[in-house]
């Protein structure tokens, strides 16, 4: 099992919610006491999108042999085609660092950690303010096809029911509070009062 010590921070959220944001906040916020945990993925990088930093960017057959040999903490077909992952080896790396792993992943892979980590976990849900902000912001990002968007507002719309399993629900409705409400989370969930 766990040693008491290995603490975890989940932050999950709808595409287009903040997650990253929140993530890139907390990590310069606290950059002695987190670090990413670095997610395998299929499909292609984005724009800006680094292999081995924001992404172990593998293929769908690499992906496959991993799942068979449970390398991986929490795994999902996130879209069709599309895997998604953190695995084992992340975790560990970063606890060798004595360090706590801040993962930024879906809202299914959140759950799913949670219930394997529910003493050494922080969860934190990012809600978008409304769908039709999150569909404002996913067009704004000019990565999606007609089609693709629908899908992720449906999936959006899906995943906002599992946001009462989180143990925080913060909004973001504004990205600086946000951000700060996160931090303030994280910071109490690090070290709590004696």
């Amino acid at each position: 099992m766990l040693p008491q010590q290995n603490k975890l921070i989940i932050i999950a959220a709808p595409s287009g919610a903040g997650k990253t944001s929140v993530t890139r906040h907390l990590l310069k916020a606290l950059p002695g006491q987190l670090a990413f945990s670095i997610s395998c993925a299929t499909r292609q990088p984005r724009n800006n999108e680094k292999d081995k930093v924001d992404y172990y960017f593998i293929t769908v057959e690499d992906f496959k042999c991993k799942i068979d040999q449970q390398e991986f903490v929490e795994w999902e077909m996130v879209y069709e085609g599309k895997y998604y992952g953190t695995l084992k080896s992340e975790m560990q790396r970063i606890w060798q660092l004595h360090k706590v792993p801040l993962l930024d992943v879906d809202v299914q892979g959140g759950i799913n950690i949670q219930q394997q980590y529910p003493h050494d976990s922080l969860s934190l849900f990012i809600e978008p303010p409304s769908i039709e902000e999150l569909e404002r912001r996913l067009k704004a990002r000019g990565t999606e096809t007609p089609e693709s968007l629908l899908a992720r507002l449906n999936k959006a719309a899906y995943e906002l029911s599992f946001k009462q399993q989180f143990d925080h629900i913060i909004i973001n409705d504004e990205l600086e509070r946000a951000c700060a409400e996160a931090e303030k989370l994280v910071k109490e969930f690090l070290n709590p009062n004696p």
